[in-house]
């Protein structure tokens, strides 16, 4: 099984184990007199086990990740981190351009109010903005393209 695969198998199952979750706080409890739609016991037990495989797939992702060299060397694991921080920084980035620049809308009415200066330069923050989000983009290539090229390990 390719890594991609595993990580759809990784997502389906975070998805069943959620429903099952729902199911079996709707079914907890019923009113006397009635019967339950759905046995929460049973539904606990199905979440159980689904949440056993998840852990098994989890593992198996993890030390595929951690094994698996992409290209320049590095392992998926520091591709992964390097993404992360990447689309932090991008986050902060626009948000410090979008502050700066001001929100729309928020122009003097007289000419007694205060004029807002912007601190930071935003041009400047917009194209970093943009730079963050190619190398992003590069990252993400390079993840998927590695996510279908290797194998599960086990």
């Amino acid at each position: 099984m390719k890594l991609a695969e595993a990580l759809a198998l990784r997502a389906e199952a975070v998805r069943r184990a959620e429903q099952l979750r729902a199911r079996v706080v709707a079914g907890a409890r019923y009113q006397e007199g009635e019967e339950p739609a759905e046995d929460a016991a049973q539904l606990l037990a199905e979440a159980d086990e689904v949440l056993d495989g998840l852990e098994s797939l989890i593992r198996r992702i993890n030390r595929t990740n951690a094994a698996a060299v992409v290209d320049g060397g590095s392992t998926l694991t520091d591709a992964l981190a390097r993404r992360d921080v990447l689309r932090l920084r991008h986050a902060v980035v626009t948000t410090a351009a979008d502050a700066a620049a001001g929100r729309a809308g928020a122009t003097r009415q007289l000419r007694s109010e205060l004029k807002m200066i912007a601190a930071l330069p935003v041009a400047e923050l917009r194209s970093r903005a943009d730079v963050l989000a190619r190398e992003i983009r590069e990252v993400d290539v390079l993840i998927q393209r590695t996510n279908w090229e290797v194998d599960l390990l086990d």
